[in-house]
C-alpha cells in the first residue's frame, strides 16, 4: 500500500478550504478528519483514500506523512501555519493560500462531505473524546498504527453507511 502524497495534499487543501470559518479547526481536528475519511472509505470500498498509515497517540491520531506534507506546503506557500490562542490553549490553524482543485470523484466527494459536515464543529477535546470510541482506535496500542480492517466492527455512530452514496 503506497502512501498517495498527491491526494494527501489535495485533501488537506480541501478541507481547510470548506472549514476556512472553523475558528477551534486546528492540527487535532485536521488529524482526526483526514483519519475519519480515509477509515470511512475504508469502511466503504475497502481501500483507504490516502493510503496514510495513522497512529494512535496520547494526543489523539497521528498522521505518519502529515507533518512532512505540512512543512512542504509551508515551504511552497501553499498553506500558512499560525499558532493561535483559542481560550486556554494555543492551537495550531492552518491557511491554505491558494484555492483547491477539485481533483475527487463524486463518490470520494461524498465521503469527504460527510465526514467535514459531521466533525468539523468539534473542538480538539470534543473530536479527542468521540475517536477514542472507534473501534480501530479502541484496539489500537499507544504508538502503534491503526488497522483500518476493524472499521467493519464499528457500531452505528461510528459506521460510514449511513452516507448516501448516489455512486456505488
Amino acid at each position: 500500500m503506497k502512501f498517495n502524497r498527491q491526494k494527501y495534499i489535495d485533501l488537506i487543501l480541501y478541507i481547510l478550504s470548506q472549514s476556512y470559518d472553523k475558528q477551534h479547526l486546528g492540527k487535532t481536528v485536521l488529524c482526526s478528519i483526514l483519519y475519519f475519511i480515509d477509515f470511512n472509505h475504508y469502511e466503504l470500498y475497502g481501500k483507504l483514500l490516502t493510503k496514510e498509515t495513522y497512529i494512535k497517540s496520547k494526543k489523539g491520531i497521528k498522521p505518519k506523512h502529515f507533518n512532512e506534507v505540512t512543512n512542504e506546503l509551508i515551504e511552497r506557500k501553499q498553506l500558512f501555519l499560525r499558532k493561535e490562542p483559542y481560550y486556554h490553549r494555543i492551537i495550531h490553524r492552518y491557511y491554505p493560500t491558494i484555492i483547491p482543485t477539485v481533483k475527487f470523484s463524486k463518490r470520494e466527494l461524498e465521503i469527504i462531505d460527510f465526514s467535514i459536515r459531521q466533525l468539523s464543529n468539534n473542538n480538539a477535546s470534543a473530536m479527542i473524546k468521540y475517536a477514542i470510541k472507534d473501534p480501530p482506535i479502541i484496539i489500537a496500542d499507544f504508538g502503534d498504527d491503526i488497522d483500518c480492517r476493524y472499521v467493519f466492527s464499528r457500531n452505528e455512530k461510528y459506521s460510514a453507511r449511513k452516507i448516501k452514496l448516489h455512486n456505488k
